[in-house]
């Protein structure tokens, strides 16, 4: 009995022992494995060596659900080019508790050569440890034949053309390999007009043994400054598939220069036009079969510029004369692009209004241009058929023949001829006594009665065309009193508007200092200032009266002025050292030996 009692305390201290061993070992893993769920950022890298232009891929692994707008990737904009981005999150739920696990894998291309090293990326409250790059110089991709895989080439119509001259340049892309997310370059640059010309052209090209597929983009390209024009080398960034693997390259034309020439000095027009042709065809087209004074006819006037867009052809001026008036409607423009260039067309409508008949003749329609094929002045013309024009329909000869019918009738009958027999011979005595008279008597009767109604009339028309002239004296003379009245009333320029400097001298200068401090707010009155002193207030009323005094070159710089003035552009951009230098000239009659003097540009700040 008491070794059992005994035996029995010794085994009862022994389980209470494991009990608590056991409750000690469960409670060491339940905090181990909330240790190691704790929340982290763990960033890997598919690869840590890579040749320069591959792509390699970073995923960032985010062991918590409050993960905010995401992962942070401003960090590597500095030394990569982040190409894409992809998530995916997933839950798992053991025991009751729930884990959130966030992915994002981030497809990455290195900018340089040697270690990089992505630094942490922080996502919501955590971030993710550094981890080093080994970036290694490739060689050139060739295929088989030592050719690459991707090339473009540039080319320009014409290396030296003149200012605004149509240059066409083509963009040639040759590829022997599919390209995935392509990236083209556009031609641009600050002193050069450029647009599309035609849609692309493909064919394909064996070159050294490679087959290319070879994509022709042209553009149409105005140079709108003379002198040297670099254009930047056209490149492309784009995927390819190769034997390593998913690569991305980069590859860039040489870059092209252009030679723009300035207008030549031979040149003679008034507006700037080079174009390769320019064709007139002028109609006019009856609105009736028998046009007469005041009828309506259409004048159509059709230009066309080959190698020049329809805003560049000079707008035409339309007077009217005493034999006819002149109703221009606005025109219309039109473009026309092939492979060989643009050609604008340019049709204007007039209504035409003859005002004398007789022959109707329309002046010649005569445009002056620059031949840029045979490098020359020339000019085109076009003559417009004359028409007859009938006068207006009058009913004054023919009421004048009514009425001298009417009088006729009513007139007494001519005497008779002294061949006819005597009225005595012909009847009794006593009727040679009576009818005489009487005949007499009434002849007297109706001539006093025609004279009384004559006279009448006659004195009612005088004092009728009397009253007319009174009438018309009174008007004219109040007429002229309020006209002088109104002459008095209104002030001159001088008085409205006095001049601010004491002579010609002191309004240039002032106008020199407005253009050498580029302030164009001031040049519109200084301008006027200085032109009224030069060509007095009866020549200047505008800008515009300057602009047709001066030369062309300046009248050039001022459209300019006028543009930035009235455009979106700040005017501290306006340049005026170019207008000084114009106006100097001008005021001289010397040309400044400066270069940019001699180069006359046309809207140089846009």
């Amino acid at each position: 009995m008491v070794i059992k009692q005994y035996s029995l305390s010794l085994i009862s201290p022994n389980k209470h022992s494991r009990l608590f061993a056991s409750l000690m070992t469960m409670l060491f893993f339940i905090m181990l494995s909330g240790s190691l769920h704790a929340a982290s950022v763990t960033a890997t890298l598919n690869k840590n060596v890579v040749t320069e232009n591959d792509v390699v891929q970073l995923t960032l692994r985010a062991d918590f659900s409050d993960t905010g707008n995401g992962p942070d990737l401003t960090p590597l904009e500095r030394d990569f080019e982040i190409l894409g981005k992809s998530q995916n999150s997933q839950f798992s739920f053991n025991l009751g508790t729930s884990t959130a696990l966030n992915f994002w894998v981030i497809s990455l291309m290195p900018k340089s050569v040697g270690t990089v090293e992505i630094p942490p990326i922080k996502i919501g409250d955590h971030e993710s440890q550094p981890i080093r790059l080994t970036v290694k110089s490739s060689p050139q991709l060739l295929d088989s034949n030592g050719n690459p895989p991707v090339i473009i080439k540039t080319d320009v119509s014409e290396i030296e053309p003149y200012l605004q001259q149509e240059v066409i340049l083509s963009v040639q892309l040759f590829t022997s390999v599919a390209l995935q997310n392509a990236n083209r370059s556009v031609p641009s640059h600050p002193d050069l007009v450029i647009e599309r010309l035609i849609d692309d052209q493909m064919n394909y090209q064996t070159i050294n043994g490679t087959q290319y597929q070879v994509i022709t983009r042209d553009y149409l390209a105005f140079p709108q400054r003379s002198g040297l024009l670099t254009i930047p080398p056209q490149s492309i960034q784009a995927m390819i598939n190769t034997s390593t693997g998913r690569r991305m390259i980069k590859v860039q034309s040489e870059p092209l220069s252009l030679q723009v020439l300035p207008i030549p000095a031979s040149y003679t027009g008034d507006t700037w036009l080079p174009s390769q042709a320019v064709t007139l065809s002028t109609t006019l087209t009856k609105t009736d079969d028998a046009p007469r004074v005041g009828d309506t006819l259409i004048w159509t006037i059709d230009i066309q510029a080959k190698g020049a867009l329809p805003e560049q052809i000079p707008a035409l001026d339309f007077n009217s004369t005493r034999q006819y008036k002149l109703y221009p409607k606005p025109p219309t423009f039109d473009n026309q692009k092939t492979a060989a260039g643009v050609t604008g067309h340019q049709s204007i409508s007039v209504e035409v209004v003859p005002t004398e008949e007789g022959s109707l003749s329309l002046p010649d329609i005569n445009i002056t241009y620059w031949d840029t094929e045979k490098r020359a002045i020339s000019t085109a013309s076009a003559t417009t058929q004359s028409i007859e024009i009938a006068p207006l329909p009058s009913s004054s000869k023919q009421s004048q023949n009514e009425t001298t019918n009417k009088q006729a009738a009513s007139s007494p009958l001519p005497a008779q001829a002294k061949s006819v027999a005597p009225i005595s011979l012909a009847k009794p005595s006593v009727e040679k006594t009576t009818a005489p008279n009487a005949l007499s008597d009434e002849t007297l009767q109706t001539e006093q009665t025609f004279a009384w109604r004559h006279y009448l009339i006659s004195g009612l028309l005088l004092l009728a065309f009397a009253m007319i002239g009174t009438w018309a004296a009174l008007h004219f003379k109040r007429k002229k009193a309020e006209l002088n009245d109104s002459h008095q009333a209104v002030p001159t320029l001088q008085e409205f508007a006095p001049l601010s400097t004491l002579d010609e001298a002191s309004a240039y200068r002032a106008l020199i200092e407005c253009c050498q401090q580029n302030h164009l707010p001031s040049l519109r009155p200084s301008l006027l200032e200085w032109a009224r002193h030069r060509w007095g207030d009866d020549e200047i009323r505008s800008v515009d009266d300057i602009k047709r005094l001066t030369s062309v070159h300046v009248t050039q710089l001022l459209m300019e002025a006028e543009l930035m003035l009235y455009s979106s552009n700040p005017a501290h951009e306006w340049q005026g050292e170019p207008l000084a230098d114009a106006l100097e000239e001008y005021t001289s009659g010397q040309a400044k030996p400066s270069q940019a003097s001699q180069l006359k540009t046309l809207y140089p700040n846009f």
